[in-house]
């Protein structure tokens, strides 16, 4: 407890969003400046606002800095102790706000059955049930059991999916745990934020993210973005003075998570975790709604589309059988297969294992991805913005060369001994600004820790320039005692917009000297005198020339060049009690003598050409955008590939012509300053984005932003790298933001939606072809799950339409879509990239989503459609196998009587049909269903009285020529009771049995007939015709039971069932590859492997194992029959390879045929 308080909180609060915060905080500030105008005009503040608001009192923004130190119990110039610090540590607790309020488990659990998806497959389980209870078939039963397996399987391993893909995301916020320079009995160390407590007396400078709520006890024009807390995002300037009682409104406290943004501060820690000001107005915050990301709406659009499809064709079809007379439940049956047939089940279990395994990927790539729904942008990015410094460079400046007196000198590194004289009073000028005019310091932890390390090998707070210099003036002399000598009394902290750092030093005399440092044309706009080995001399036109000439030959090289200039400061009127004003400077920033130049070296990654190279043949464009002069920046540029032709200037060197004399269309290269910028209009960026290589020079953040705007304006997909506090909005804007993981701001971090661990370019590509290869993966699998539906839906329109015996059960497409279908779709998320991915233009992301018309196309109507022709052949191959001929199959089902209406087939199978409609194929002679027709005909046993096992076939063969020979149904409905519907006609006359018996009587299993067919009856059947006795009209009846039928609708079930199984066995190795071959590609996906053989255990289980029969109504097959649809596979995969042929000559070659196939059926 620090004055009576706790500084660290643990109990959970509801989740809440920025915007909870804003809104709260803003209603809080209000009310608290009315009550403090209440209780200055002596009215009486209601109890509950008073009980409200005095959560949110403070007393340390008015409290003296004595009185602050006393309290707190610490020292501003010291800061806490170590044993102190452990103690309070120990004592309050880590510096972290308190975890929000996690969703149960089970509630996540539970809501995956809650998905479109779900919900469709559960109402088609109760309607099986229903099914069920009103007709007792118990195959309704198992189809009701098997969705809601399915739906259990789904939701359960999405689950697990989901949950392991959160602790991965969770295990990733750990890799950049913020950092914080803290004071350390009398030490300034690196320290984590969430160590710090009440009393730690910390540093802020520009782009840290204050890590607790401070008073400011030093500063230096120091601005934070408060919009986390109030919305308003125009940077507020902070002091040490009290400016209101309010403490949300006064200016010399600093909260909690925002965002420094310039200058420098010190201040001391006065809350931690829940008890900062954010953790406050956030346990007095209500929870919001997360906002869908865009990849899940994309899915959730997806799955809308498929749903309406699936219910639209099962609600048309459905009235379609009901205006045929077919009954109702039979509609139902129907209704459901079409749905089921229509789902892809197991996509949103795909996706989540994809987007884990993105994150996964890129996380190996030192890649931390923030939002995972950036992936999906990733793949589709056109240009990326890049930084130079740290991103294109090593981020290690080394200063090579030093430039004074007129001369240019070299320093010693391993490739140069140093050429430049430490007595030359330039020299000495130079050095002692080199210096003092920096911020850069060793980390003193480090130090301490590793006492051995060399000065290249030590840990600096500092940016990259700045350390340089540091490495290289410490290895001439101990530049802390040097600043001590001369400590800092003032200054001007470095911005982008000024682009210069003024630190203003008193000696040990009391003399005053003020310092600059900056870009080099900023400073020597300031400067009328230059110093030389003879004195200072005017800084005439000549003398300017002879520098920039110097600075030009530095640049060319392309070093990073700065400017180094002085002043000194008269006494009076700067004597020991001057205030130097660093928001509104009351020293001289003009007349200033110019000292010198160091130019700084930082060499390209070694990865970084390659990786431009990359970019370049996948159709993405690599802009510079650096701060750095146009001549250093060109210079790099060229190293790295961002440009290899020249630009119109140098084509005009070349040629001793004008640069107005040039063609612009042969111009493909461009640098472009930023003073330019300033006076550009729409015309002018769209003449300079149309370039193939472009690099913007001295370039601030805000124009960082407009090159953005204009980039996204032409239509490009933009990826903006960024490491500065002024970087944000343009990170902000940027379709992907990409901050740097070491050199980066928390700023920066804070708004980018990757961060690159290694600030590294390469990685960049990393990611985009991580990106490309996940979308790629997702569309493979919705691919694949999406060609069988044409193979599952046909059957039942074919059904509906035709009245066929329905070809496959709505378990066994089940089956299909939730077993042998969902480890290879799953296992197509890890399929490597096809080695083209980096070689193919971004996608159009107006066009090429997840799905699209050439995705529908190539699905349902090449690939489904070939998968159909298998199933169907297969499926008419059994059913001619035991006597029912393909072209008799029409109406077989929907009648429900066997009979032949050809001349040359005489044998006809009559079975039962209820006078009303009610029955159907599959209930012909169920004795137990005999109760349905009483008020239509007498119980009476009708049984053929064969063996079964004699007459049913096994696996596949009969040896009956009775039951090879049953055709067709006949397709009338007597009006007369079902007893007088068999009229047995003698020849010329009519003969009327008035029962079964009677009327089956002559044989138990046949009769003969002899007479004509007026057509009432049998109309297929003429008066003219011979049978082989020469005898007109001759048939012959033969009944076949019910469990006959279904014996072998089963098979022929199984057949089309297999018949999809096989032919997915080449559609996966289809939908591997979207442009290679699969010979390019190979077969290394172990996963896919071991997908397809779960997918064939599975198969031949439910095909040959006896106790799966019953529960999936499936019956064993010949093995002959899994030959039947392997042509129509072969033929698929020929006819993708073929496609895939003409799709490469079209991308690759611009064949005209080929351009034509990549336009209808690059999917």
């Amino acid at each position: 407890m620090v004055d009576g308080r706790p500084s660290g909180g643990s109990t959970p609060r509801v989740s809440v969003t920025e915007a909870d915060v804003i809104t709260r905080f803003s209603e809080v500030r209000e009310r608290y400046s009315n009550v403090l105008e209440r209780e200055k005009a002596g009215k009486k503040v209601p109890q509950n606002v008073r009980e409200e608001l005095r959560e949110i009192e403070l007393w340390e923004h008015k409290a003296s800095l004595d009185e602050l130190c006393l309290k707190l119990g610490t020292d501003v110039e010291e800061g806490l102790s170590d044993v102190e610090h452990k103690d309070r540590l120990a004592r309050d607790g880590p510096n972290l706000l308190s975890p929000p309020k996690v969703t149960p488990w089970y509630v996540k659990m539970l809501a995956q059955f809650l998905n479109l998806f779900a919900i469709l497959l559960q109402i088609a389980a109760v309607l099986n049930w229903v099914g069920y209870a009103l007709s007792g078939n118990s195959q309704n039963l198992y189809v009701g059991i098997a969705l809601y397996i399915v739906v259990a399987a789904t939701a359960l391993f999405t689950f697990f999916q989901e949950f392991k893909s959160e602790k991965t995301m969770e295990k990733f916020k750990n890799f950049l745990p913020p950092v914080t320079l803290a004071h350390r009995g009398g030490r300034v160390i690196e320290v984590e934020a969430d160590s710090l407590v009440v009393g730690d007396v910390i540093d802020v400078k520009a782009g840290d993210k204050i890590p607790a709520d401070l008073r400011i006890v030093e500063v230096s024009k120091l601005k934070v973005d408060n919009s986390s807390l109030t919305g308003e995002s125009e940077p507020i300037t902070l002091g040490i003075d009290c400016t209101d009682e309010n403490p949300l409104e006064t200016k010399n406290l600093a909260f909690f998570g925002t965002l420094a943004v310039e200058g420098t501060a010190t201040g001391v820690v006065i809350n931690t975790g829940d008890r900062t000001m954010f953790g406050r107005i956030a346990a007095l915050a209500g929870a919001s709604q997360t906002e869908l990301t865009t990849m899940q709406r994309e899915i959730h659009h997806f799955i809308i589309i498929v749903s309406l499809f699936a219910i639209s064709m099962g609600l048309i079809f459905f009235i379609f059988g009901l205006s045929k007379g077919t009954p109702i439940l039979s509609n139902i049956v129907s209704c459901i297969g079409i749905i089921v047939a229509n789902i892809p089940e197991g996509l949103l279990a795909t996706v989540t294992v994809s987007l884990t395994l993105a994150a996964k990927r890129l996380a190996r790539k030192k890649v931390l991805v923030k939002k995972l729904e950036c992936v999906e942008t990733l793949g589709s990015t056109t240009t990326i913005c890049s930084d130079k410094t740290g991103t294109l460079t090593q981020n290690r400046m080394t200063v090579v060369h030093l430039m004074y007196d007129n001369q240019i000198y070299t320093t010693k590194t391993a490739t140069q001994e140093a050429s430049f004289d430490l007595e030359s009073p330039v020299m000495k000028q130079l050095f002692f600004a080199a210096c003092n005019c920096s911020k850069a310091v060793f980390d003193a932890k480090d130090m301490e820790d590793f006492p051995e390390k060399s000065i290249d090998e030590r840990k600096i707070n500092g940016d990259a320039s700045e350390s340089g210099i540091l490495r290289f003036t410490s290895k001439i002399d101990d530049v802390d005692a040097i600043r001590k000598c001369n400590p800092q009394v003032g200054g001007i902290p470095f911005n982008s917009t000024n682009k210069f750092m003024v630190t203003i030093h008193r000696d040990g005399a009391g003399e005053k000297r003020l310092l600059m440092k900056g870009a080099p044309e900023r400073i020597l706009e300031r400067c009328s005198k230059y110093a030389s080995s003879t004195g200072v001399r005017t800084l005439d036109e000549r003398a300017l020339a002879e520098i920039n000439a110097n600075l030009l030959s530095l640049m060319e090289g392309g070093e990073r060049v700065l400017g180094f200039a002085h002043i000194s400061l008269p006494n009076p009127p700067f004597d020991s009690t001057y205030v130097f004003d660093s928001e509104n400077p009351n020293f001289p920033l003009d007349d200033l003598t110019f000292i010198g130049l160091m130019g700084l070296l930082d060499p390209p990654k070694e990865s970084v050409p390659e990786s431009v190279r990359i970019c370049q043949s996948a159709g993405i464009q690599v802009i510079m955008v650096t701060g750095d002069h146009p001549a250093t920046a060109k210079s790099i540029a060229k190293q790295v590939h961002i440009i290899d032709d020249p630009t119109v200037e140098e084509i005009a060197a070349q040629r001793n012509i004008h640069v107005d004399a040039v063609d612009c269309s042969e111009v493909k290269a461009i640098v472009v300053a930023g003073s330019e910028i300033k006076e550009f209009e729409e015309a002018d960026w769209d003449r300079v984005l149309r370039h193939e290589q472009i690099v913007f020079a001295r370039t601030s953040p805000q124009q960082k932003l407009i090159i953005v705007e204009n980039c996204q304006r032409l239509g490009k997909i933009v990826a903006v790298t960024g490491d500065g506090v002024n970087d944000s909005p343009a990170l902000k804007k940027a379709n992907i933001g990409v901050a740097m993981g070491i050199s980066g701001s928390d700023v920066s971090k804070e708004a980018a939606d990757l961060v690159l661990l290694d600030d590294n370019f390469a990685s960049i590509v990393h990611a985009v072809e991580v990106g490309r290869v996940i979308f790629d993966n997702l569309k493979k699998s919705i691919a694949y799950t999406l060609s069988k539906n044409i193979a599952e839906l046909t059957p039942y329109l074919a059904y509906i339409i035709t009245s066929i015996p329905l070809p496959i059960s709505t378990v066994l497409i089940l089956t299909i879509d939730l077993g042998t279908d969902i480890v290879p779709s799953i296992a197509l998320a890890h399929e490597k990239a096809e080695s083209d991915i980096m070689k193919r233009k971004p996608r159009d992301t107006k066009r090429d989503h997840l799905v699209n018309e050439r995705t529908i196309s190539f699905t349902y109507f090449q690939i489904g459609i070939i998968q159909s022709m298998a199933g169907f052949f297969t499926y008419f191959t059994i059913f001619n196998d035991y006597g029912v001929a393909p072209s008799l199959m029409s109406q077989l089902d929907g009648q429900s009587h066997y009979a032949s209406t050809t001349v040359e087939s005489r044998r006809w199978l009559v079975t039962s049909r209820d006078a009303f409609g009610k029955s159907s194929f599959h209930r012909s002679w169920f004795d137990d269903q005999i109760g349905d027709f009483t008020s239509d005909i007498q119980r009476a046993n009708l049984s053929v009285q064969f063996d079964q096992i004699s007459q049913l076939p096994v696996s596949g063969e009969t040896g009956n020529a009775a039951f090879r020979d049953m055709v067709y149904v006949i397709g009338n409905r007597l009006q007369i009771p079902p007893c007088d519907a068999y009229s047995c006609r003698g020849l010329g006359q009519e003969t009327r049995y008035n029962d079964f018996q009677g009327c089956f009587g002559t044989r138990n299993t046949t009769i003969n007939l002899f007479g004509i067919n007026d057509g009432s009856i049998n109309p297929g059947v003429e008066a003219a015709d011979k049978n082989t006795r020469g005898q007109p009209g001759f048939g012959c009846f033969e009944l076949w039971s019910y469990d006959q039928q279904w014996e072998v609708q089963k098979r022929a079930q199984v057949g089309f069932f297999v018949s999809i199984v096989v032919t997915q066995y080449f559609n996966v190795n289809v939908v591997k590859t979207r442009v290679l071959s699969i010979f390019q590609q190979g077969f290394s996906n172990i996963w896919l492997l071991f997908g397809i053989v779960v997918e064939t255990f599975i198969a031949v289980g439910l095909t040959y194992i006896p106790p799966l029969h019953s529960a999936f109504g499936t019956a064993s097959i010949s093995g002959l029959y899994w030959l039947a649809p392997v042509p129509f596979a072969v033929y698929l995969f020929v006819y993708d390879e073929i496609r895939k042929f003409w799709l490469r000559k079209g991308i690759y070659n611009n064949n005209k045929f080929g351009l034509w196939v990549h336009r209808f059926s690059y999917w």
